[in-house]
């Protein structure tokens, strides 16, 4: 039945959610105008919303005086305020008012005309529906009332959704949302409640979860984050389950022929919600099959579609979004459930942030998901279960299993926050992130590990693992302001190493990444040689064979397993700096660190001197390595042409000779990395004498150079530079170094290609800078957290150069 065959039922207590849009949220809340907004306006976008219908405010307000309940309210929150009754006894009594109330006649029939015409729009008698509560103050830009009310699933008869609908009235009071309108300030009778009814879909054997258009810890806008579980979506929304997690690069979702997942992490998802079957309760929880938590929730293609979705949402609305989505398992068909405005990093700005340093190490005790970038402190309280909330101290770091909007009190008085459940979309991780508290979540075992009253250290600065150490670790804050820094001619990039860390560093102005060292993903993330997974028959160690089997247990082939998190891994690195160069260098392990992965002792000899042995280029053309050496070039393939990176540079490190150049180059082009097919670049690390001597030789096959001042000051000098003894000796400012340096930017610019630094000296050295700067090196790769007091020191060089001063370097 179409929208136009129920106008004989619009009225002013009930409306059709698609006859709604933003200009109503004083009538329909928030949720309501939003999905109405949604159904109107992005259904050419191929968003598809469930039907649905939503009482009004005027609704509720004509109930509230049908049954004389304002006056019974204010005074219930008068004695409140005055001590002469708890806020839990002052909730209870107001519900309580509500759920003795009756609906003025006119009213009850308006809902059950409506819900009986769902019904036929539907083609049943007596259809499922979800009824929601809708704020007329929620999902606004200051302030979130999400999760304040309560939600009721799988409703269905005209009698049940009219009884639904008082319970949502009655919510409007819960003790929770009571305390979050004294925070924030709002009269509780200012807020009325509109009551939102869909037909369900059934993700009860689907799938559902929560998306936001921006990154939720950075700020990074280029992201949309999608998590997933089975089942309804309140296990998501309310941090039960660890879901799984995508995360979807948006400036290329433009492109039909990429598929730009940058991220895919699997989630436990030990539990399910589901309905139940007969009884009092609607839904139910039931644990998931081992199928289910070892199984992906979405494929590639849905998660694109959501991400589409998503973006075409944030760009009607010009703001970034949190939403919800569904999947009916019936159909298979996506459904958009929820959107509302994103409350927490779209008000903080883009052009300053304030970065956490750790002091000093650490012993870690738990670890789960960062919530925040901060550093906290303190003693443990842990409260295991709400009945025993009273018993937080103040200013201790809460160490819980789960928290819900119940929580929020205690949450906003915590140093720190810890639980053993939930990712980053769960409830504890969105308060946290709104009241500014670090968090910890979903580390399984915290309430268990940690002890009342431990001293601990929370750090969620290192990444997208948050930390919990033992003791009071010191730690320091350093704020930048972005537009203070100064412009350079010198193109200033960044080293990265970890995918996890790569989005803490979006705002600062780099010229792109100047080193990504694939080593990292594969040494932290993927863990197994990757001649081990060529040939795992070779792996002749029962337990590695199994942690193999293991790690790899969710691809049918466990090459792909390499493939895909080490192509992920270097998407998500290249994201933040979308479409500046980024420059990954191919693996770099020396022999005993390859024997160190799983399975790496049954490819790997011993060497006396690995820093000079089987390393670098020598091992791509190799028979020893060259199927291994293929697995990275795959890689490498599939993040340019089907993820869509093409800003991404390969380079080619410790390449002793021409000829050796020549055969990497070789095989190369034999896995389909061809030197200027689709803007592929090369560049080669210039880190041993022969580069230099031979830099003309080298810059007809590459094109670019890039320092590399650690080895190339170890081999100028023939100092190990991990000697103690020899620490003394080993200086990249050695006039033998500085001289094959200048030597090398020189015979460079000859030949018409780029050359630029990508060691630590820089970093170390401001001095070093200096003296690249006056020898006109192009770029300058640093580390992040040296970046913003090495930029003055480059562009005071520059502005001395263009004095005629000489810049000199001190030794």
């Amino acid at each position: 039945m179409s929208a136009a065959a129920d106008t004989s039922l619009a009225n002013a207590n009930v409306k059709w959610i698609e006859d709604t849009g933003i200009a109503d949220i004083p009538s329909v809340g928030g949720k309501n105008a939003s999905l109405g907004e949604l159904t109107r306006a992005l259904q050419t976008e191929g968003v598809r919303v469930p039907e649905g219908f939503a009482t009004t405010a005027a609704a509720y307000r004509a109930f509230l005086a049908a049954n004389g309940l304002e006056p019974r309210i204010r005074k219930h929150m008068e004695d409140q305020r005055a001590g002469t009754s708890t806020l839990r006894q002052a909730g209870a009594a107001i519900r309580e008012l509500f759920l003795q109330a009756t609906f003025p006649e006119d009213i009850a029939a308006d809902i059950q005309e409506h819900y009986s015409a769902l019904c036929r729009r539907a083609g049943q008698d007596q259809l499922a529906v979800a009824v929601r509560s809708s704020a007329t103050a929620e999902d606004l830009p200051d302030a979130s009332f999400a999760g304040q009310q309560e939600t009721f699933l799988n409703v269905a008869g005209a009698r049940a959704v009219l009884d639904a609908c008082r319970r949502c009235y009655a919510s409007l009071f819960t003790d929770r949302a009571i305390s979050y309108r004294e925070m924030k300030g709002y009269d509780h009778l200012d807020v009325a409640l509109s009551v939102g009814v869909q037909r369900m879909v059934r993700s009860d054997v689907g799938a559902s979860g929560v998306m936001f258009s921006i990154d939720t810890e950075s700020g990074f806008p280029g992201v949309v984050v999608i998590s997933a579980a089975w089942g309804l979506g309140e296990t998501v929304v309310q941090g039960t389950i660890n879901p799984d997690k995508y995360q979807v690069f948006k400036p290329l979702l433009a492109e039909e022929r990429f598929s730009p997942v940058i991220e895919r992490e699997l989630g436990a998802k030990e539990r399910k919600m589901v309905y139940s079957q007969g009884g009092d309760a609607r839904t139910r929880m039931v644990e998931t099959s081992e199928r289910e938590q070892h199984t992906l929730v979405l494929d590639d293609r849905e998660v694109v579609l959501l991400a589409r979705w998503a973006a075409a949402v944030e760009e009607h609305y010009g703001r970034p979004m949190d939403m919800e989505w569904a999947r009916d398992g019936v159909t298979g068909e996506l459904f958009m459930v929820q959107a509302r405005p994103e409350t927490v990093q779209a008000r903080r700005s883009t052009t300053t942030f304030r970065t956490y340093h750790l002091a000093q190490p650490g012993k870690v005790l738990v670890s789960g998901a960062a919530i925040g970038d901060a550093i906290a402190r303190g003693e443990a309280c842990v409260v295991r279960d709400a009945k025993d909330i009273e018993s937080f101290v103040d200013g201790s770091v809460l160490v819980t299993r789960m928290t819900d909007p119940d929580w929020v009190p205690v949450m906003k008085r915590a140093a720190g926050i810890i639980t053993d459940h939930g990712g980053p979309t769960s409830h504890a991780a969105i308060v946290s992130r709104e009241l500014g508290v670090p968090a910890v979540v979903g580390t399984r075992n915290a309430t268990e590990a940690l002890s009342d009253g431990v001293k601990v250290t929370l750090s969620c600065a290192e990444g997208e693992e948050g930390r919990v150490y033992e003791g009071l670790l010191e730690f320091s804050v350093e704020d930048v302001d972005m537009q203070a820094l100064p412009a350079t001619r010198t193109a200033v990039m960044i080293n990265i190493a970890s995918p996890a860390a790569a989005f803490k560093w979006w705002r600062l102005p780099a010229a792109g990444v100047g080193l990504a060292r694939m080593e990292f993903i594969i040494n932290n993330l993927i863990r197994i040689h990757p001649m081990a997974l060529v040939h795992p028959e070779k792996v002749a160690d029962p337990d590695e064979a199994a942690l193999i089997r293991q790690l790899t247990s969710g691809y049918e082939d466990p090459q792909e397993y390499f493939i895909d998190v080490l192509a992920t891994g270097i998407a998500k690195i290249a994201a933040p700096f979308h479409p500046k160069p980024v420059i990954v260098r191919l693996s770099d392990f020396k022999t005993n660190e390859y024997g160190h992965l799983i399975g790496g002792s049954a490819f790997e000899r011993p060497e006396e001197n690995p820093m000079l042995g089987f390393r670098g280029a020598s091992r791509y053309y190799s028979s020893h390595y060259r199927e291994g050496f293929a697995l990275e070039c795959k890689a490498l393939k599939r993040v340019r042409e089907q993820v869509g990176f093409g800003n991404v540079i390969v380079m080619v490190p410790f390449c002793r000779t021409v000829r050796e150049a020549d055969q990497v180059i070789q095989a190369m082009e034999e896995q389909g990395l061809v030197r200027g097919r689709d803007g592929l670049q090369l560049y080669m690390m210039c880190e041993i004498p022969s580069n230099v001597v031979l830099a003309a030789e080298f810059a007809k096959r590459f094109d670019g150079f890039s320092i590399g001042s650690n080895d190339l000051t170890q081999l100028v000098l023939g100092v190990d530079r991990d000697s103690e003894e020899l620490a003394g000796l080993f200086d990249e400012r050695d006039p033998a170094v500085m001289a094959m340096i200048a030597e090398a930017i020189s015979k460079a610019h000859a030949a018409g290609i780029k050359i630029g630094i990508c060691g630590q000296g820089p970093s170390n050295h401001p001095d070093l800078a200096e003296f690249l700067v006056s020898q006109g090196i192009d770029s300058v790769s640093l580390n992040p957290d040296t970046y913003v007091r090495t930029l003055p020191v480059i562009a005071a060089a520059e502005a001395r150069i263009a004095d005629g001063q000489t810049a000199k370097l001190v030794l």
